[in-house]
């Protein structure tokens, strides 16, 4: 009889190679803080361009397998020194987070749901094998980055500081196996709204000939590798009109997600009730933030069923030529909502409604109510448990 060993957490082994009784873990009442001697000129508003212009400091703290995780650092925005044999150099063992810091009307810095980033980065890492840490203590450490790079946060509605932590394998080897060292790192960046101009439906082009993630793949973490693989197929589809793919998945031609989005359909179902609908977390979709946000508040307004369910693009077609399908568009942290106007599919383009009450409207209602609501919270304006005030 075979008998199966129970798979070790992280934290099991990697004590296993440490030379310590306990690994430490990150404290964020040890972070020091070292000051830039130069202050950067943040740009106007209306010049942000995302990913462009980073703040003054950004937060560091490394772990080795002997001694667990060092005292977290706060300092100058700079480069990294990282041997060329560096683990995440060869091997793509990274994976990061995308998080928002935003100013309401008294001044105050609130973030949005940042527990479940700190769930998805911890999950990301024991995917690849990455060294565990406590959450609620990194979590405090990026807060003090953000009180000490405080006037980096627009205080204008519709603005943010974007903030990207991220894990990285450093050690300084060739071989595939888990890395002996690694880096937790946070970096900032002012952003503006992803729509300058309000809503702007986009196009998609449905492919199945890339695939994004597959079962039992890393499609359910947050993996810089999802990401690189999407890259040429997103340029390929642009030059015929398109902004985004539309990932399809299986013989049926499965939806999963839309670009670097989760993916919404509303609609009437055959019984003739209105559903909206997402492709289920089946270890292929990313569990994203504005996703399970959608459908808790969905949920909660109980107004139409809330499904998760595969989806397959005949069906879509089908709905469409029925007049049944009212709404689709993608989720994310970056638009909140992105509403999608049309989909190419096998040759032909499939027109997808948006607000048939106004002609000039570039969302359909639900889709804008979403991504009003999630934003009243994000800013304060609407009392909720998700929107964390940072404290001084």
């Amino acid at each position: 009889m075979l008998f199966l060993r129970p798979l070790m957490t992280n934290r099991q082994l990697f004590s296993t190679v440490s030379t310590t009784a306990t690994l430490k873990d990150i404290v964020a009442a040890a972070t020091t803080v070292s000051l830039s001697s130069h202050r950067k000129q943040i740009p106007a508003n209306k010049d942000l361009v995302f990913g462009k212009t980073f703040a003054d400091h950004m937060l560091d703290v490394n772990w080795d397998s002997k001694n667990g995780w060092a005292a977290p650092e706060i300092k100058p925005y700079g480069n990294l020194s990282l041997a060329p044999s560096a683990t995440v150099f060869h091997y793509g063992v990274e994976c990061f987070e995308g998080m928002k810091a935003y100013k309401d009307k008294s001044g105050s810095i609130r973030l949005f749901r940042p527990d479940m980033n700190m769930n998805r980065l911890f999950r990301s890492c024991q995917r690849l094998a990455l060294p565990e840490f406590n959450k609620d203590e990194l979590l405090k450490s990026i807060e003090q980055l953000l009180l000490i790079d405080e006037r980096w946060i627009p205080s204008e509605r519709g603005y943010s500081l974007y903030i990207r932590p991220t894990a990285i394998a450093t050690q300084e080897s060739l071989g595939v196996g888990s890395s002996s060292n690694a880096k937790i790192f946070v970096i900032t960046c002012p952003v503006g709204p992803y729509y300058k101009t309000g809503f702007a439906a986009v196009s998609l082009s449905a492919t199945s000939h890339y695939v994004r993630a597959w079962p039992g793949g890393t499609g359910d973490s947050k993996i810089g590798g999802n990401y690189a693989c999407g890259i040429r197929p997103q340029l390929e589809v642009a030059q015929h009109g398109y902004a985004q793919n539309l990932w399809l998945f299986g013989p049926n031609d499965n939806l999963t997600e839309v670009g670097t989005m989760n993916l919404f359909l509303f609609w009437i179902n055959k019984a003739g009730q209105r559903e909206l609908v997402t492709p289920p977390l089946d270890g292929t979709i990313l569990p994203g933030v504005t996703r399970d946000s959608i459908l808790n508040l969905a949920r909660t307004w109980g107004e139409f069923e809330v499904i998760e369910r595969p989806v397959t693009m005949p069906e879509v077609i089908e709905a469409l030529k029925e007049k049944r399908l009212l709404e689709m568009f993608g989720a994310g942290t970056a638009a909140i909502v992105s509403p999608i106007k049309n989909i190419g599919y096998k040759g032909t383009d499939y027109a997808i409604p948006l607000d048939p009450s106004d002609p000039t409207s570039q969302a359909g209602k639900l889709t804008k109510r979403f991504a009003d609501t999630i934003m009243g919270i994000q800013y304060g304006e609407i009392p909720h448990e998700w929107s964390v005030v940072v404290k001084q």
